[in-house]
């Protein structure tokens, strides 16, 4: 084992990186004292000239970049990115540090500032969204492997959390409640998400059809557009959620989201 003297200075959080094979990532050799490491400071910041690009696609899936970050909120599973990506340009063209607290996101506007809150143990952390990420089913964020520290989720690879974004006109004087998190919320993995109802329920009964069980189909309104949902859960595990997810893929269904509430 690595032991790392604290000392003055960001170097003193950087243990040294082992080799990644060919899709591989890990976490760096020996300890990591995230107490050294600055937490952002919200600010504004123009649209980066890279990363914004809209619609995209990634691994045959179209994603949109939302027009503005204004009031958006998810709960919903994080994952982290280490040692893989050390060092290599995020969507912005940035080196990535993962000793720093950064993160990626698939659709926020490059950057963003988000307040990510771990609802099992109510840590919560500032961090800057520059890279685009997770393309896992049922992630909704990817931490730099120094948040997933700060956070208490890089042992576990994954995490419930709330992500909220930060108002940077506001950001020196507002205060973010913190989530309650004495009962660990349920999952929900979504299936499909339309704005036609007839559409929602073609796939609650094609799901049905295929043995799935505790189907629901609901309405939301999701910046100011309905949206019909059809959910499956709830789970009570992470594993449970990406189980169903599989089992979704398995009759040509690829899950949207996995959801806390």
């Amino acid at each position: 084992m690595i032991v790392l003297l604290a000392a003055c200075g960001r170097d003193s959080v950087r243990p040294g990186v082992p080799p990644s094979g060919p899709g591989q990532d890990s976490a760096p050799l020996g300890n990591v004292d995230v107490s050294l490491i600055p937490e952002p400071v919200p600010r504004a910041e123009p649209r980066a000239q890279y990363g914004n690009h809209s619609p995209y696609t990634v691994l045959g899936r179209s994603y949109r970049v939302m027009a503005s970050a204004d009031g958006y909120r998810e709960r919903g599973v994080a994952s982290w990115y280490g040692t893989k990506f050390h060092g290599k340009l995020t969507s912005t063209r940035e080196p990535y540090d993962m000793y720093a607290f950064t993160a990626a996101h698939k659709t926020l506007p490059l950057p963003t500032y988000v307040r990510v809150t771990n609802l099992d143990n109510g840590e919560r952390l500032v961090v800057r969204v520059n890279d685009r990420g997770p393309f896992h089913d049922g992630r909704i964020i990817d931490l730099s492997y120094a948040a997933a520290i700060r956070l208490g989720i890089a042992a576990t690879g994954t995490g419930r959390v709330e992500v909220a974004a930060i108002d940077t006109k506001h950001a020196a004087t507002t205060t973010a409640p913190r989530p309650q998190t004495a009962t660990p919320q349920p999952l929900y993995v979504q299936a499909g998400s339309f704005a036609s109802r007839d559409n929602a329920l073609r796939l609650r009964e094609r799901l049905e059809a295929a043995g799935f069980h505790d189907l629901s189909l609901d309405r939301v309104l999701t910046r100011g557009e309905l949206f019909h949902r059809v959910r499956l859960g709830p789970v009570d595990s992470i594993g449970a959620a990406d189980a169903l997810i599989e089992r979704l893929a398995a009759v040509g269904v690829r899950a949207v989201s996995t959801q806390v509430e």
